[in-house]
């Protein structure tokens, strides 16, 4: 693969992303949706380096993860004239962010023999087109666009429908010689052998530049977002679980996914918040952060604290069917750019989700269990009720009492589950599902949101009203069953229509009610058949959709394609029963798809045809890279296949950590996890395989933990 067929480079830092080409360059001819986005608008849509006039050569590049940078070696191509012979000068160019800006280490060595003066221009260009309108959305009507050549640089703006100003300020580390609207041009003179550094920053701030005074050098600045970019990476390996096994693979993946959760969370005002994906979904969105964080929280709890406070803070409070909001609805997702503000898109503050709100209890009662944080979950206690009540509310509101989504935004989501794209949810015949939807994972989510709160309602002394929820919960389960299950196809029907007419469609959502336990012990082997028959589990992973249904195409979004969270979430519900040979079947499909991925970086989701010996998985081409709950697939199917689980015991009220039925993947024998946290007590633990088990060796204890294995 070339360079320039390669995916882009990936850099966040809040509300700013980059993607790069192999240069550490933005060219919209090799790759058009790339640039540097801030605040859902790109702010930079061209951004190119010439030597002598011609593009350098890509020796190297390399995207390090575990700081954030990003590293092109590259060399002059120039060839005859005044140019020196081609690969004499070497330039090495380093790309970082800050959550306003974009900050680049140019530095040039000549190998030639005698003093070199090398001619060095830039090309740039900022579009400022909303993050819709880079996706393919047409407007009628833009803003104004102007462009100003500065005394050290250049100065691009924009006017916005909505009145914003949005900038983009490009200083340089030397003056420019020549200028343009759109390219700056200089001389830098190399001695032999002596390196020279120079710095570009790219500012997006609309009042000025943020990084630090107007008197900092471009290298100062570089200096200090380096700084601060380690930090950020190394504070979040200081407060997470280490995992680190014997296979270098393995590592490689865990590594790449932990830096890619880190990559793409935020740290808004109730902490670290994981953004879905870039470029598509940069943005807070309910159900993927729950799931992400349910996906991490044995490792790094912070996540579900902080994906809890900022949805409980974002909470419905009132009928908006203008951005299919209700009285307490957990957020879809939260855009800002003009396209939002100005409500050509209604994903400003958007609610249209049906499985946010009992994921966010889900979330909530898994994660008093994991950290014992009762002081947070007591003042998340409203949020969590009115959540409740929704879904209660919904429920008593349509006539089976299942929990039901129906779109009322215009422009909104027409599907509300997680597969929202129109043509999911639909009949045996390829009909579309009608009415008001009845998803089958969604009532198992209800079942797991009422059996979490009866928990923390427990914890808080509320017996009474935990019975009540647990009490709904079985009488929830037996209906369900009765109503969703299929004989004729061995499994759970997609949905119940608007008619109450069931979907008989063999779909990967079935395997998320095993997440919650809400399907009985008698039905789980036919559905766990269904989920790895030959005809939905290609090789790699569970497809979407099974391929004897009508609407299965290995390259639809929704309907034949394998999502490596999907996947995650089936492990962890087959482990659920004890199934653990089922999800590691899962975990080798998932990681063979790693290590045949550039970076072992788990996309979105990859196309869903059959695996073949000599071929890798097909790639689904606008798939987002990385995202968040792709990257989170191995932390939760190792979960599932080690049965851990780490809690307070409530009689002694001792840390226990607990294994269950534990196993390792074939191509390991060896699991380290280190630095495993509950307040103040730690364990690093070890376990290991023998000739016919799993052992588990404490390596290292605080005074307060107890290990149990339950086998």
């Amino acid at each position: 693969m070339s360079h320039d067929q390669l995916p882009p480079f990936v850099l966040k830092d809040g509300e700013t992303f980059a993607m790069l080409d192999s240069r550490g360059e933005i060219c919209p001819e090799t790759h058009p949706d790339s640039g540097i986005f801030h605040r859902g608008t790109r702010h930079l849509s061209r951004l190119q380096l010439l030597l002598w006039q011609r593009p350098p050569t890509v020796l190297s590049s390399t995207e390090r993860g575990e700081m954030g940078l990003h590293v092109s070696h590259l060399s002059n191509e120039n060839e005859g004239g005044t140019a020196p012979s081609r690969g004499s000068v070497h330039l090495e160019r380093s790309t970082l962010l800050t959550p306003t800006s974009c900050v680049q280490q140019l530095s040039f060595t000549s190998f030639e023999p005698e003093p070199v003066r090398m001619p060095l221009s830039l090309r740039c260009d900022a579009d400022f087109r909303d993050i819709f309108e880079v996706r393919g959305m047409p407007r009628r009507r833009r803003g104004a666009l102007a462009a100003r050549a500065l005394a050290d640089g250049l100065e691009l703006t924009y006017r916005g429908l909505d009145g914003e100003d949005r900038r983009t300020l490009l200083r340089l580390g030397a003056p420019p010689e020549h200028r343009g609207e759109h390219h700056l041009s200089l001389h830098l003179e190399l001695e032999p052998r002596v390196t020279r550094r120079f710095c570009l920053v790219l500012d997006f701030h609309p009042h000025g530049p943020a990084l630090a005074a107007d008197t900092a050098t471009p290298a100062d600045l570089f200096d200090a977002a380096l700084a601060a970019t380690i930090d950020r990476f190394d504070e979040a390996r200081r407060c997470a679980a280490a995992l680190v096994t014997d296979n270098p693979a393995l590592n490689g993946w865990i590594q790449r996914s932990y830096s890619d959760v880190h990559l793409l969370s935020s740290r808004l005002e109730h902490g670290l918040y994981p953004f879905a994906g870039v470029p598509w979904f940069s943005c807070p969105f309910g159900r993927d952060g729950l799931i992400t964080a349910r996906q991490l929280l044995l490792v790094e709890p912070r996540l579900a604290r902080g994906v809890l406070g900022f949805l409980a803070e974002n909470q419905a409070h009132q009928h908006d069917p203008a951005s299919d909001a209700e009285p307490g609805k957990i957020l879809h997702e939260a855009r800002l750019g003009e396209m939002a503000a100005l409500g050509e898109v209604p994903f400003r503050q958007y609610y249209g989700t049906v499985d946010a709100t009992p994921l966010f209890v889900m979330l909530a009662g898994d994660y008093l269990e994991r950290s014992a944080d009762r002081g947070f979950i007591a003042g998340l206690l409203p949020a969590l009720e009115a959540a409740m009540a929704w879904i209660q509310a919904a429920e008593a509101a349509s006539f089976d009492g299942f929990l039901r989504y129906r779109r009322a935004a215009q422009g909104g989501l027409r599907n509300q589950g997680w597969k929202d794209s129109d043509d999911a949810v639909h009949h045996a015949d390829g009909r579309f599902a009608e009415g008001s939807i009845a998803l089958c994972e969604v009532q198992a989510y209800a079942y797991g949101a009422r059996r979490a709160m009866a928990r923390i309602l427990s914890a808080f002394d509320r017996q009474g009203e935990a019975e009540t929820l647990l009490e709904e919960a079985s009488e929830l389960r037996r209906r369900f069953h009765a109503a969703f299950w299929s004989d004729a196809i061995g499994t759970y029907a997609l949905a119940l229509d608007g008619d109450g007419q069931p979907c008989i469609v063999r779909s990967s959502n079935a395997g998320h009610c095993l997440l919650t336990g809400i399907v009985p012990a008698g039905a789980v082997a036919s559905v766990a058949r269904q989920l790895l028959a030959p005809s939905i589990f290609n090789g790699w992973g569970v497809r979407t959709l099974d391929e004897r249904e009508v609407r299965y195409n290995p390259m639809s979004y929704h309907n034949g394609s394998v999502w490596p969270h999907d996947n995650a979430l089936i492990g962890l519900g087959l482990a659920r029963y004890g199934r653990t040979a089922d999800a590691m079947r899962i975990f080798s499909g998932l990681f063979d798809t790693a290590r045949a991925m550039p970076m072992l970086r788990l996309p979105e989701l990859f196309c869903g045809f059959p695996r073949r010996d000599d071929e890798g998985p097909t790639l689904y081409p606008v798939a987002c890279s990385p995202q968040a709950w792709a990257s989170g697939s191995v932390f939760g199917l190792l979960e599932a296949m080690t049965g851990m689980a780490i809690g307070r015991d409530p009689d002694s009220d001792r840390v226990q950590v607990r294994f269950r039925n534990p196993v390792l993947p074939r191509p390991v024998s060896l699991l380290e996890i280190s630095g495993l946290r509950l307040g103040e007590e730690e364990i690093d633990l070890q376990l290991h395989r023998s000739e016919h088990d799993v052992g588990v060796l404490v390596r290292r204890r605080s005074p307060g933990v107890d290990v149990v294995i339950l086998k």
